[in-house]
């Protein structure tokens, strides 16, 4: 299989499948002399790490990432560094009933079409497993990047559930199972996708990203764009199936007046934007502001209500699909998303650097 890798300078490719001895990946690029240990990638996996609440998969993983090259005394030596991470509950019965019939919604039709095989155990390397080595290579990233970078997640919508943009409170994305910045928003969201859980089905959500401290430049024209870039990265995080960066498809409801994001000089004598319609971007190169992206993220697709379906061999049937899964697969993809801002800036920078020094 091709594609398993993306970034140019700092460089990411992961490997392995849900129900695989192992998950890993592999970062070139990284400069060396920087300080890393993997207490500095483990909060990060922490955050994506299932069976934390009765609202993600039930499956139990330590997700304890070992550091296998790269680094010499706690410091990196500029030469690939190898991240792998041991499988320890996966339930692969839990699919064999299923192994003669596709899934509706998921990748098992897809990936026989294209291979002529496929590893039906959890999807294998469809599996949303994967994105744990995305959130190790992004906190490598977020070293790269420096302390004056801050990225940061919410969640901003739960099925048809939305958040009160007037009560936006980063500090309350800590304190919830929801990564929800809208406090009053949480005890309603529990009841909720209790019962969207305890009905057998599932949900979608809209995810937002923030990078601040970007500093102007990052990004090139016309085929190496930072919000191109940024927009393939989050498309490419399982189940996401829609990028805005800023205002994204709500501009198009604006006048050119409104959408303008009008400058004044600053104190500092450096121009100061009135707005961020464009979401920290434009012309493909930062402005300084604030990097904002939003992405949507389909309701699970695998569920305990019985849905039609095919076999392999072109039968009609019904699925009903069992097991320990996600009623809302978007909880868990904040910190994902945030890592894969974290990877793309972390290229930029270094993209910026060689160019323009």
């Amino acid at each position: 299989m091709s594609f398993n890798s993306f970034g140019r300078l700092f460089r990411v490719t992961t490997w392995g499948e849900s129900h695989g001895p192992a998950i890993g990946c592999v970062l070139d690029g990284v400069p060396p002399r920087l300080s890393l240990n993997a207490g500095d990638i483990q909060p990060f996996l922490d955050k994506r790490r299932p069976g934390q609440s009765r609202f993600v998969t039930q499956r139990k993983e330590s997700d304890s990432v070992a550091i296998l090259s790269g680094t010499f005394e706690g410091l990196t030596t500029g030469t690939p560094i190898a991240l792998e991470i041991q499988n320890e509950d996966a339930r692969s019965g839990d699919y064999d009933k299923n192994l003669d019939r596709y899934r509706p919604g998921h990748a098992d039709y897809t990936y026989q079409a294209k291979y002529g095989i496929r590893d039906h155990r959890g999807g294998g390397r469809a599996s949303a497993r994967e994105t744990a080595m995305r959130v190790a290579a992004g906190a490598v990233a977020r070293i790269i990047l420096g302390p004056d970078i801050t990225i940061r997640g919410a969640l901003v919508q739960l099925g048809e559930k939305e958040i009160d943009r007037t009560r936006w409170d980063w500090a309350a994305t800590t304190a919830n199972d929801f990564w929800c910045p809208d406090a009053a928003a949480v005890a309603g969201w529990e009841e909720y996708l209790d019962a969207v859980r305890k009905a057998g089905s599932s949900v979608g959500a809209v995810i937002e990203i923030e990078a601040s401290g970007v500093p102007a430049g990052f990004g090139a024209p016309h085929y190496g764009k930072l919000d191109a870039d940024l927009a393939a990265a989050m498309m490419s995080i399982h189940a996401v199936k829609g990028v805005e960066i800023g205002a994204g498809f709500a501009a198009a409801g604006l006048s050119g007046e409104d959408n303008a994001d009008e400058m004044r000089t600053g104190a500092d004598g450096q121009p100061e934007f009135l707005s961020n319609n464009a979401g920290g971007i434009l012309g493909g190169i930062s402005t300084g502001q604030d990097i904002r992206v939003h992405f949507a993220v389909k309701p699970t697709s695998s569920i305990l209500k019985p849905r039609q379906t095919v076999t392999l061999s072109g039968e009609n049937a019904e699925i009903s699909t069992k097991g320990r899964h996600d009623p809302c697969v978007g909880i868990r993809a904040v910190p994902v998303g945030e890592a894969m801002m974290a990877c793309v800036l972390a290229d930029h920078l270094l993209l910026h650097r060689a160019q323009c020094g």
